[in-house]
């Protein structure tokens, strides 16, 4: 089940990153967390960025609205998207992760 928070116009959710993939995608659910996989390598912050540009082209923001708010040097990240409601990320998320059970 993927824990998603809303609070003052903000959406924050956990993210698992599993970077050097052939391609950046969403490919499940793990451990409460968005499973997220990444083209780019994790140096010089390439894989953080390429992160937040995936989230703010899925839900349709500017990239200043996507944060990771912390786990910068983690596989595990808690990612913050300014206005954004909340009913909006479970129903975009649970369509891409194939969860039916979204806090």
């Amino acid at each position: 089940m993927i824990d998603i928070n809303e609070k003052n116009g903000a959406v924050t959710f956990k993210v698992r990153v599993q970077p050097r993939a052939a391609k950046t995608a969403i490919v499940g659910e793990y451990a409460g967390a968005v499973k997220l996989r990444v083209a780019a390598p994790p140096v010089d912050g390439k894989a953080n960025d390429e992160c937040r540009k995936f989230f703010a082209r899925l839900f349709q923001v500017p990239l200043p609205q996507v944060e990771i708010v912390s786990g910068d040097a983690s596989r595990d990240k808690l990612i913050r998207i300014h206005h954004l409601k909340g009913e909006r990320a479970r129903l975009v998320l649970q369509a891409l992760t194939g969860s039916d059970s979204m806090a």
